[in-house]
């Protein structure tokens, strides 16, 4: 199956870029990207086998990243003013929040004209996906939350050392595409490596198609000025299903164990090896567990 050329809708104000798959009246999977990931970075075999499960599959670009709209002209606040909101809890203006992020994804499905679907977030996009599901409950169908976090203090929270090098800044040693393989590697999974060149590879793929890091800082405030999701959470009552990785440092798996805590009838499912990437490995795995999770909606 080959990509679909890449589409555009207008959604809470933006043009938002999407790519869909599969049969246009299947039950429909929307899959959220994580931080500064264009839709590209869910894997072409991930979308093929959904639906080759019966579902149509909608990718898209978040707000500030890939194709779609930019926040241009707006400053995110540093890395280390957002430090010391989280620890001392000195006030913090990010541009937009990650509520906003669920109103740009609700208003993908209104545009499609999509009265209810499933949801499959990664990281940042498990986030988004966890609010859009406790917030608007009447669009979804069933959850999956990959390798995210509840948003409470303390849990699934990155060393110092691992959230300083995803701000590390360009020198003339270290190009922005050198820093970007490093953090990759340090952020994979190690039972599933890849090479480095597979890696510079990739992310030259994804530059090449769009490049934005100032969308990258304003992403990241918007991640470390939310709030906890803990109330939100036990409000959710579709289908849910929590996908983590034992070896995740940039999400510890104390995030997805913690998600899991506040959604009682929540499945967790955790693999060993696995960081904070979606090994090809794994896909089968994941998609028999986003399938069998989708069917209890329709139990």
């Amino acid at each position: 199956m080959k990509t679909d050329a890449t589409k555009y809708l207008k959604s809470n104000g933006l043009n938002m870029a999407y790519e869909e798959f599969g049969d246009p009246s299947a039950p429909a999977i929307l899959l959220v990207a994580g931080l500064y990931n264009q839709l590209v970075r869910w894997p072409l075999a991930l979308c093929e086998l959904l639906v080759s499960k019966g579902f149509r599959v909608i990718r898209f670009d978040n707000r500030d990243i890939g194709l779609t709209d930019k926040m241009d002209g707006v400053k995110a606040p540093g890395f280390a003013r957002l430090l010391l909101k989280y620890y001392l809890g000195i006030p913090v203006t990010a541009p937009y929040s990650l509520d906003d992020m669920a109103a740009d994804t609700v208003g993908i499905l209104d545009a499609l004209d999509i009265q209810q679907a499933h949801i499959v977030g990664m990281s940042m996009g498990g986030m988004i996906s966890q609010l859009v599901t406790a917030k608007y409950p009447d669009r979804i169908l069933s959850l999956c939350s990959i390798m995210s976090t509840s948003g409470e203090r303390g849990k699934g929270m990155s060393s110092l050392k691992v959230a300083a090098s995803m701000v590390k800044p360009v020198t003339k040693e270290r190009s922005a595409l050198d820093n970007s393989v490093e953090i990759w590697q340090m952020i994979g999974s190690p039972a599933y490596p890849m090479s480095d060149d597979d890696v510079r590879s990739l992310i030259k793929a994804e530059h090449k198609r769009s490049s934005n890091p100032a969308g990258y800082l304003r992403q990241i405030a918007a991640i470390r000025t939310a709030p906890g999701r803990a109330h939100l959470l036990s409000t959710i009552t579709a289908p849910v299903l929590i996908i983590h990785g034992n070896q995740d440092v940039l999400v510890p798996v104390s995030g997805g164990i913690d998600t899991a805590k506040h959604i009682t009838h929540a499945q967790l499912a955790l693999f060993e090896g696995m960081g904070h990437t979606l090994p090809h490995e794994l896909l089968p795995s994941f998609v028999d567990l986003i399938a069998a999770n989708a069917n209890k909606a329709r139990l």
